[in-house]
C-alpha cells in the first residue's frame, strides 16, 4: 500500500479532542512509512490547517452541512450532514483503498461506484449506545428528544459496515460486538493513536491532582461536575480541572472551593505540562464506551492514575490504574496515594502494560492488514 484515501469526520488539526486525536496521529504515522495521504475533510468551524500538509499528499475540505432540514432525513444527521458528491469525485480519481474515520462519514460506504474499492472502517465508539447515554444524561428536553431519534437512526445505519472490507475497532469489547454482528467480517482491535511514541512521566511527587477533557460535551461535565462535588469538595488536595469550553454552571461550581481550579482551553503545551507535573490524573466517567483518548495520555506522560471501572471498559490496563467507583474510595485513594512517589519501577510497569500500544507497530498493522 503506498496510497491510502483518510475521510475524516472534522479537520484533525488541532489534535486537541479525543476523535482528532486518533486522526492526527494515524496519520503522521503512516505518513513516517512512507504512505502517500489524500485526506478529506468535514470542515464546520475548525478552519484549514497548514499543518496537514505536512503529513499529506493532498487535502480536500467539505462543508458540513448542517441545515435543520437533514434531522428529517432517515440517516442519523452526524451522517447525512457529512454528504458531498464532490468527495466521491475526488475518492474516484483512483483505484486506492479508502479508510472511513467513524460512522459519521459511512454514508457512501455502499455507493454503488466504490463497489471495487477496498473500504476500512475506523470504529471509535458503538455510536447508538453512545447517543442513548448522551439522552439519559441530558435535562434539556428538545436535545434528549434529539439523542434519542439519533441513536435509533444510528443503530439502523450501523448495518451499512456490512459493505466494509476491514474494520478496525479502539477497544477490544467493541471488537467483541462487531465480530459477534458482522460474523466472518475481517475485525480487528487496533487500539487508539496517539502522540507518544515513549513513556514520558516523570519520577517523584506532584502537588495537584489533574482532571482534563472537552469540557463541553455533557459526558465531561458530569465527571468534573463528580470529582469537584463529591470527592474534593470533601478534602484539601488540589484539583485542576483543563479542557475546552468549560460551561458557565461549572466555573459557578467551582468558584464555591478554594481547591479547585479550572484552566479553560489550555494550550497544547499547557496541558501536557499539566499532566506531566500531576500527582495524580483523575479519570471518571458514567458511560462504558470505547477507549477514552484521555487515559492514554495520562498513562504515557502522567504520574499516578486514579480511574472508575468504566473508564477501563475495554482495555486491560487495570495493572496501570489505581480504581476507585465511589466518592469515598476516591478520597481514600487519593489520600492513600499523595503520600507515595511515583517511582522509576513505576514508569517499568507502564513501558511493560502499553506495547501493545506503539503507533508505528500499529501502523505497519494497517498496511499488513490491505
Amino acid at each position: 500500500m503506498k496510497t491510502l484515501h483518510i475521510i475524516s469526520f472534522d479537520v484533525p488539526f488541532p489534535a486537541n479532542y479525543g476523535g482528532v486525536i486518533d486522526v492526527f496521529y494515524k496519520i503522521k504515522a503512516l505518513h513516517a512509512l512512507g504512505v502517500k495521504i489524500t485526506l478529506h475533510c468535514f470542515e464546520y468551524g475548525r478552519g484549514e490547517a497548514e499543518e496537514l500538509k505536512k503529513y499529506c499528499d493532498k487535502v480536500f475540505y467539505y462543508k458540513r452541512n448542517t441545515s435543520v432540514f437533514n434531522l428529517f432525513s432517515a440517516l442519523p444527521f452526524i451522517v447525512k450532514s457529512r454528504t458531498s458528491e464532490k468527495l466521491i469525485r475526488n475518492l474516484l480519481v483512483d483505484n486506492a483503498p479508502i479508510l472511513f474515520e467513524g460512522l459519521h462519514t459511512c454514508a457512501i460506504l455502499n455507493d454503488n461506484r466504490l463497489k471495487n474499492r477496498f473500504k476500512i472502517y475506523r470504529e471509535s465508539n458503538i455510536e447508538h449506545e453512545y447517543y442513548r447515554y448522551l439522552a439519559t444524561s441530558e435535562k434539556n428536553i428538545f436535545k434528549k428528544k434529539y439523542f434519542l431519534t439519533e441513536a435509533n437512526k444510528l443503530e439502523k445505519f450501523e448495518n451499512q459496515l456490512s459493505h466494509a472490507n476491514l474494520m478496525l475497532v479502539v477497544s477490544e469489547e467493541d471488537t467483541k460486538y462487531l465480530q459477534n454482528k458482522f460474523s466472518g467480517k475481517n475485525i480487528q482491535y487496533l487500539p487508539s493513536f496517539h502522540p507518544y511514541n515513549t513513556i514520558e512521566c516523570n519520577t517523584g511527587k506532584g502537588n495537584y491532582a489533574l482532571y482534563h477533557g472537552n469540557l463541553s460535551i455533557s459526558e465531561n461535565y458530569l465527571a468534573a461536575e463528580f470529582l469537584i462535588k463529591e470527592v474534593f469538595s470533601k478534602t484539601k488536595h488540589k484539583l485542576i480541572i483543563a479542557g475546552l469550553n468549560p460551561q458557565e454552571s461549572l466555573l459557578q461550581i467551582a468558584k464555591h472551593y478554594s481547591n479547585v481550579e479550572i484552566i479553560a482551553n489550555p494550550t497544547d503545551e499547557k496541558l501536557q505540562s499539566l499532566l506531566k507535573n500531576a500527582h495524580i490524573n483523575c479519570l471518571y466517567t458514567h458511560q462504558e464506551s470505547g477507549l477514552k483518548l484521555k487515559l492514554l495520555n495520562s498513562l504515557f506522560a502522567g504520574r499516578f492514575c486514579l480511574v472508575n471501572d468504566k473508564m477501563l471498559y475495554g482495555t486491560q490496563l487495570k495493572n496501570c490504574c489505581t480504581i476507585a467507583n465511589t466518592s469515598e474510595e476516591f478520597i481514600n485513594q487519593i489520600d492513600a496515594l499523595f503520600k507515595l512517589e511515583f517511582s522509576e519501577s513505576d514508569v517499568k510497569n507502564r513501558e511493560e502494560n502499553l506495547q501493545k500500544f506503539n503507533v508505528i507497530n500499529n501502523s505497519k498493522r494497517i498496511i499488513e492488514s490491505i
